[in-house]
């Protein structure tokens, strides 16, 4: 049985960790509140500017060049996987590192051998790939360091420059998806080519008819671009409240498993207590019953 230093030192230790995470996930809730807004924000209008740029791919693919909805043949991929700069957030980051390599897999499935290259967004999941010897690109993975639209510009002007000169010729997003604090929601989604909106995905016909002011060959230029860069924002914005979230519950799951230690460890200080005590006890009675004898 553990003497009683030992057990204080253990209760001391759980003690001083269960203050630390319960610390974390109080920030993690508040990162967690405004990381929720922004992404609440920004659905609807990024959702309404894929359902357009979608009909708009679809109906006019026959007379105007759109260059980023051509279907090559698949020769090499780029994978874009968004991840933390930090751990203490369960499975987060394991989880995508897994998602990328089922969609690897289902990709040479798919096409047979191809060339994939990563673009992590990410400390965490660029330390995995580099360590795996993968053909990484490490310019862009500290992208979370301030996390705004205009800093996400150089990240996706560098995938639509490079999918335009065809330097790759499909495009992955890998990301979690925010339901909510304790639900995330793993996607791996085609950013590039751009697909048509399926009839599942919208209410409205695919082949809606636009009328373009000034030109649909202006519109197309201007639109799809920029909405390309919505859907990239956005799956930032999903993969950052998924953080905070995933975060707050390892915290606070942390938390709790520290008061149970705590339960146990009390009692195992009490019980050692109460044998230290009573062996004293009966050393005393003995040495009594000694003497009386003598």
């Amino acid at each position: 049985m553990s003497n009683l230093k030992e057990v204080r030192g253990r209760i001391v230790s759980v003690k001083s960790t269960q203050q630390i995470t319960k610390a974390m996930k109080m920030v993690a809730a508040a990162k967690l509140r405004r990381a929720q807004d922004r992404i609440l924000q920004i659905r609807p209008y990024a959702e309404k500017l894929n359902e357009i740029l979608s009909n708009v791919t679809s109906t006019s693919e026959d007379t105007l060049n759109l260059e980023y909805s051509q279907i090559r043949e698949v020769e090499r991929v780029l994978i874009v996987p968004i991840s933390s700069d930090r751990g203490l957030c369960g499975a987060f980051n394991s989880n995508i590192n897994k998602a990328v390599f089922n969609l690897i897999d289902e990709v040479n499935e798919e096409l047979g051998r191809t060339d994939f290259t990563i673009l992590p967004l990410g400390k965490k999941v660029r330390d995995f790939f580099v360590r795996r010897d993968f053909d990484v690109i490490e310019d862009h993975y500290q992208i979370f360091e301030s996390l705004s639209f205009d800093k996400t510009l150089e990240s996706v002007n560098y995938v639509l420059d490079s999918f335009k000169g065809g330097d790759y010729d499909r495009v992955y997003l890998v990301y979690n998806e925010f339901k909510n604090a304790a639900v995330q929601v793993l996607k791996s989604n085609q950013f590039l080519p751009v697909l048509p909106l399926s009839s599942e995905e919208s209410e409205s016909p695919k082949n809606t008819d636009y009328i373009f002011e000034p030109n649909a060959e202006y519109m197309v230029e201007e639109l799809i671009p920029y909405s390309l860069r919505i859907q990239f924002f956005k799956a930032l914005l999903e993969s950052n409240a998924s953080e905070q979230g995933a975060r707050m519950t390892a915290m606070n799951q942390a938390t709790e498993n520290a008061g149970e230690l705590l339960s146990e460890l009390q009692l195992t200080y009490n019980r050692t207590r109460q044998a230290a005590i009573t062996k004293e006890i009966l050393e005393i009675v003995g040495g009594a019953e000694a003497l009386s004898q003598s």
